[in-house]
């Protein structure tokens, strides 16, 4: 039986372009010079930003409950690393989850002044949203990222009960729906 641990535990088909799909879907919003249309198509489309944000935010609390969770195991083989030996651009790297954070603290704003509404922000989002790209930085991209002992973790990021952590992920994939790892927060961030 060959050892090793996997790279991605199955979030891969689940994933969701989180920017091109904002950019494009604020690119439709804009296109109408009538603000009473803008409204009403942001009003189409802001359920679609929320779903797409918290997808995106449960992949990424999945994507540290997944480390923390390798980091439990005895030494091994990371597999399927399509990270490994690549050139690492700390720009690039974090662009994504930049995007998402300003979304986040953007967003309160679109919906006062579309809809009329006020939205508050789930800190504890921000908190993961710090945290993931404090992952990404620490571990360079996973561009050397062999085995899953040379992974970090944030400092801030607790891990009790990590061993658990590989039963709650599959049990969010079966579901194929990655915002079911949003009630999961708590076990990575102080909340």
């Amino acid at each position: 039986m060959t050892k090793g641990l996997e790279f991605d535990p199955g979030f891969a088909p689940f994933i969701l372009a989180f920017r091109g799909t904002v950019e494009y879907l604020y690119m439709d919003i804009n296109r109408f010079k009538n603000l009473s249309q803008r409204k009403m198509k942001f009003r189409q489309y802001y359920k679609k930003f929320l779903e797409l944000f918290n997808n995106n935010l449960g992949f990424y609390i999945g994507c540290l409950m997944w480390a923390a969770y390798l980091k439990t195991q005895p030494e091994q083989e990371i597999l399927n690393n399509h990270c490994l030996n690549q050139e690492y651009d700390e720009e690039a790297n974090i662009s994504d989850t930049e995007f998402m954070i300003k979304f986040l603290e953007l967003f309160p704003k679109d919906m006062k002044y579309f809809l009329g509404e006020n939205y508050k922000i789930d800190k504890t989002d921000l908190e993961i949203l710090n945290l993931y790209k404090d992952f990404l930085i620490i571990n360079k991209g996973f561009v050397d990222t062999k085995n899953n002992t040379e992974l970090k973790l944030p400092e801030k990021m607790k891990t009790e009960d990590a061993e658990s952590f590989k039963d709650k992920i599959e049990n969010v994939l079966k579901t194929e729906d990655l915002s079911k790892l949003l009630e999961y927060k708590n076990l990575i961030c102080q909340i």
